[in-house]
């Protein structure tokens, strides 16, 4: 069934798309959505640079097929932005005031699985943050601004109303 619609919710948007449902999340996004904040890191979720979140969930779309991701709610990097202000998520802010990323590649894995973490720890501690993120890797050595990041974004998150 190579040519089978299916349908995405991605963003706060439904798309329909066309092609394999059994390619991964990751290429469906990149080639026919260009959504290209989630990366390619190691094909085998074991990086997290292609993590998006499902459901509130993260999960490695490099893995996940486009089928089983059909109608549930798809957030990639690029729709954290909130779309009538352009305001960047506090972990997105948060990533920038403290220099987060070196080279940038981890960084899409490292906001989503946060912003996933801190939706149900909104209060953490460094130890649980470093637990939390211990499956994503920055290869750049960038973990003590990481760290910072997502404690920085901790408080953004509280301040929001």
């Amino acid at each position: 069934m190579p040519d089978e619609k299916l349908h995405l919710n991605i963003n706060g948007h439904s798309r329909a798309v066309a092609g394999d449902p059994d390619r991964t999340l990751l290429d469906c996004l990149r080639e026919e959505m260009d959504l290209t904040g989630a990366k390619y890191g190691c094909g085998m979720a074991q990086c997290g640079a292609c993590t998006v979140l499902i459901d509130g969930a993260p999960a490695r779309s490099c893995v996940l097929r486009s089928r089983k991701a059909g109608w549930h709610e798809i957030t990639t990097l690029e729709g954290l932005r909130d779309a009538k202000t352009g305001q960047l998520h506090p972990v997105q802010e948060a990533f920038i005031e403290m220099q987060g990323a070196q080279c940038g590649y981890c960084a899409n894995g490292m906001i989503m699985t946060s912003i996933a973490f801190l939706d149900q720890n909104p209060s953490p501690t460094e130890v649980e943050v470093r637990q939390a993120l211990r499956h994503n890797f920055c290869r750049c050595g960038a973990h003590t601004e990481i760290i910072a990041s997502v404690m920085l974004a901790a408080e953004k998150m509280k301040a929001k109303p």
